[in-house]
């Protein structure tokens, strides 16, 4: 007999530490926030009712957190799983969570999460040594289970130029989105500092966001000493907020289950349909760095299996690191960007726990679906660059059919792919760039250019004048000359 899933308990914390050294460490913010989801269902035996304790990994030394978890809460006997690295593995933590639920195989599950990167942040500000100083435990053993594969996405023609990290890639992507728009630098740049706006009146008015002073879109793009120049055109307003000390946890159980324990039908939202899918993991063999197949299939899927369509969903948040992200999950599922996209303010101004932050999304969206018990919310999850998706649809309101998933790979998988390589001496046309700062100066930019036989290659360029250009000036569509990775213009 198949079982309903729903999700009953929800909780989120903080701390905003002053000393690094009297701050709890990240596996004392997740079981905080696993007794108060049990709280919050008015059922505290779900703790020691749950068959599996399942963790969102993060940027911390425990090996099986679970099992900390598990006997601190009085439930030695649970499994316990971890994910791996991504901001997608909350959303696909639940959707696999609500399957085991949907087949009998467990009745109740928590899941949980959580980060100090603030923090860490203030130690290293400190002078401390993170592992020794802070000495937060190791939590040792191994998970029974991991969620998710552990694959590289990274290529060798990026690690080449030192093209490697979110806050290198991502501007890129936005540059060459604007550039397919046809907007100016100025149009995009007031166009996108507005949309970033809305995501900061979202969060004044949440209260579990970090930042609630609410920012204008002129403070968000313009350069000051609060708000330096990161990655062209992304000042740091613009990038995920990752200095935050956030947990949070989710309690799924059966339908029948939160019966037996009396909890409360006000508490209970219900988990309709889940897709997963992801982007190619290597973003050099992308078709473009403006569009991503995933999302497009995935989070159209998860609303057909809910009967909806985009413009139905009453409830939304698209994963936000950086604007790009929001634009183009909003351009590939159809949603509207005049509407709001968040309900915590997004990962800027809400608070960025890293491969977490889903958590934090999923029990805002709850709490506000409780409150409307009629209306339908989407959730969107992203983890690597644009890489790893997962969507989730939720209502108060029961699904009119059961529970269902889907993995949407093999149809991602039929986009055709583009050629890169590593070295490329001759002209290209650039295709998407970035340039990143030290301090307030230019440092260095990173392009991307395709042959005149569509073949991607990359490459970057120290030239000063040439790096105050890319900041004031479009460069995408322009010809470039290559030589051994360096560009020249």
């Amino acid at each position: 007999m198949s079982e309903t899933p729903v999700l009953v308990g929800i909780a989120q914390n903080e701390q905003r530490p002053q000393d690094p050294l009297k701050s709890k460490e990240p596996l004392a913010l997740m079981i905080e926030a696993v007794r108060a989801a049990a709280e919050d269902a008015n059922a505290p035996a779900l703790l020691t009712e749950a068959g599996s304790i399942r963790v969102v990994r993060g940027i911390w030394p425990y090996r099986n957190p679970g099992r900390v978890i598990a006997e601190t809460i009085g439930n030695p006997a649970a499994e316990t799983r971890m994910s791996q690295f991504g901001g997608n593995f909350v959303q696909t933590t639940l959707n696999q969570a609500a399957l085991d639920i949907q087949s009998g195989r467990q009745e109740v599950i928590i899941i949980t999460g959580a980060e100090c990167g603030s923090t860490q942040a203030k130690a290293r500000r400190a002078g401390l040594n993170l592992r020794e100083d802070l000495a937060w435990q190791q939590a040792e053993g191994t998970p029974d289970a991991m969620i998710g594969e552990d694959v590289p996405m990274m290529a060798d023609i990026e690690r080449a130029i030192g093209l490697v990290q979110p806050i290198q890639v991502y501007p890129m992507f936005e540059n060459a989105l604007r550039h397919h728009l046809g907007e100016t630098l100025d149009d995009h740049i007031r166009r996108v500092s507005e949309l970033w706006a809305g995501f900061s009146r979202v969060a004044a008015g949440n209260p579990h966001a970090w930042l609630k002073d609410e920012k204008t879109a002129e403070e968000i793009r313009t350069i000051s000493s609060s708000n330096r120049p990161v990655s062209f055109p992304y000042p740091k307003l613009m990038n995920s907020n990752n200095n935050v000390d956030q947990g949070a946890a989710l309690i799924l159980c059966s339908e029948s289950r939160a019966r037996a324990l009396g909890i409360p039908q006000d508490k209970w939202v219900y988990p309709w349909t889940g897709t997963d899918a992801h982007d190619a993991y290597q973003t050099v063999n992308r078709d473009t760095f403006y569009e991503s197949p995933a999302i497009r299939i995935g989070g159209r899927r998860a609303l057909e299996l809910a009967g909806m369509n985009a413009e139905e969903v009453d409830f939304v948040d698209v994963y936000s690191c950086f604007p790009v992200a929001v634009q183009v999950g909003a351009r590939e599922i159809g949603l509207d960007q005049t509407r709001p996209l968040t309900v915590t303010g997004g990962l800027t101004f809400a608070g960025g726990p890293l491969n977490n932050y889903v958590m934090h999304s999923i029990a805002r969206m709850a709490e506000l679906l409780r409150e409307n018990t009629d209306a339908r919310g989407l959730i969107t999850a992203n983890g690597g660059y644009l890489t790893k998706h997962a969507f989730g649809i939720y209502s108060a309101t029961p699904p009119s059919t059961p529970y269902q998933h889907l993995d949407v790979q093999a149809e991602v998988d039929r986009i055709p792919l583009r050629e890169a390589v590593e070295t490329h001496n001759g002209p290209a046309t650039v295709e998407a760039y970035t340039v990143m700062y030290a301090g307030e100066a230019p440092k260095i930019g990173y392009v991307s250019a395709l042959t005149d036989t569509g073949v991607r290659t990359l490459a970057t360029t120290e030239d000063p004048d040439v790096l105050a250009a890319m900041t004031a000036e479009e460069f995408c569509g322009r010809p470039v000359r290559l030589a051994d990775k360096v560009a020249s213009f």
